[in-house]
């Protein structure tokens, strides 16, 4: 017994030497990603940041855009539009007038805007063949999917299918809520947590201890109350802790808690000449995950941005000066509606019969 005992123990000491001098023999170092020193804050910090930025009551500026996945390709070569000069006017609450133009010609593209319930975009270049010029109208919250896909499906003009697919997606209040940060309402409420991402910083040399680094956020998270006692996510607001509390991303959130917005913000500078305009955001990126584009927006000279004007509502209102054909996606929508409840009824009587 005891024989067997000294060799089952030999036996334990041969294989942990062969186990820690050769199976885990470390052949490469990966190097961890450097955790970043974080400041603390409460909620009433968080808000306040958000309400700083609601201070901004309208912009006016010149701007470069930057498109990814856009429906602005279909109208002629993906070079040419995918990054573009433009002019943006917002206004609170949720006025926008958007000029996209060729860069260095300055030749106008598009012109769009909305005045918080309808939108309207005039089709002023397509890449040559000047049949996708149109003047298209919409309300903002409607859904054109059933449109869409009817018209993707051959059962309407070829045309207007492109034409709907590019602006019943690309719609010019979709940067209103980007630009103009919405306050904090005490109606709502207010949860605060925090969370730790891994980032790769790609100004950094390859080699820097600080390219991959481990960056701490406070997520503040905006809930508003419903009529039966419930609440519902509206948006969630990212602030970086690095140095100090900065608003680094806004995601806006649909009515069934799907992301309708994610918004980034790059790094802070002054717009304008004015002081109680500084450190604010001079890029911002909007993503729409649902109509799978993006578009960033970058101002070209932040000294010269005009803050806190107020501007006529008729400005938010785009009028068809070009005399281009129009189509209005509602009455499109309200046609084809009709159209199948026809069909509906004649199935219906078809069966009776």
């Amino acid at each position: 017994m005891y024989f067997g005992l000294k060799k089952s123990l030999t036996l334990c000491v041969l294989i942990s030497a062969a186990f820690f001098s050769g199976c885990i023999r470390v052949k490469k170092e990966t190097p961890t990603a450097v955790l970043l020193a974080t400041v603390d804050a409460d909620v009433k910090q968080l808000t306040d940041e958000v309400d700083r930025y609601a201070r901004v009551t309208s912009i006016r500026a010149k701007m470069y855009l930057e498109f990814e996945d856009n429906s602005f390709a279909q109208f002629g070569s993906k070079e040419v539009y995918r990054r573009a000069d433009g002019e943006v006017v917002v206004q609170r609450p949720a006025n926008i007038f958007m000029k996209v133009q060729v860069p260095v010609i300055k030749s106008d593209v598009a012109q769009m805007t909305s005045d918080g319930e309808k939108f309207r975009v005039a089709i002023l270049q397509d890449g040559g063949t000047g049949k996708y010029k149109k003047f298209v109208k919409g309300t903002n919250d409607a859904d054109y999917s059933k449109l869409q896909q009817d018209l993707g499906e051959g059962n309407g003009d070829a045309v207007a299918a492109k034409t709907v697919n590019a602006f019943a997606d690309l719609r010019p209040q979709h940067f209103t809520d980007a630009m103009l940060v919405r306050p904090v309402d005490g109606a709502n409420l207010y949860t605060q947590s925090t969370i730790f991402q891994v980032e790769e910083d790609k100004t950094e040399d390859k080699k820097s201890p600080i390219r991959t680094v481990t960056r701490g956020y406070y997520l503040l998270d905006e809930y508003k109350r419903l009529h039966n006692g419930g609440l519902m996510i509206a948006r969630r607001f990212w602030f970086d802790r690095v140095g100090r509390i900065r608003l680094a991303r806004q995601q806006l959130f649909d009515v069934k808690g799907e992301i309708a917005s994610d918004i980034v913000y790059g790094r802070e500078g002054d717009l304008s000449t004015m002081a109680e305009y500084k450190n604010l955001p001079l890029q911002i990126t909007v993503t729409r995950p649902q109509e799978k584009y993006s578009m960033t927006l970058r101002y070209q000279t932040p000294a010269e941005v005009v803050i806190g004007q107020t501007y006529k509502l008729s400005a938010f209102v785009l009028q068809n000066s070009w005399n281009l054909e129009e189509l209005d996606l509602d009455k499109k929508l309200l046609e084809l509606s009709a159209s199948r409840f026809g069909n509906s009824n004649q199935n219906s009587t078809v069966r009776t019969q």
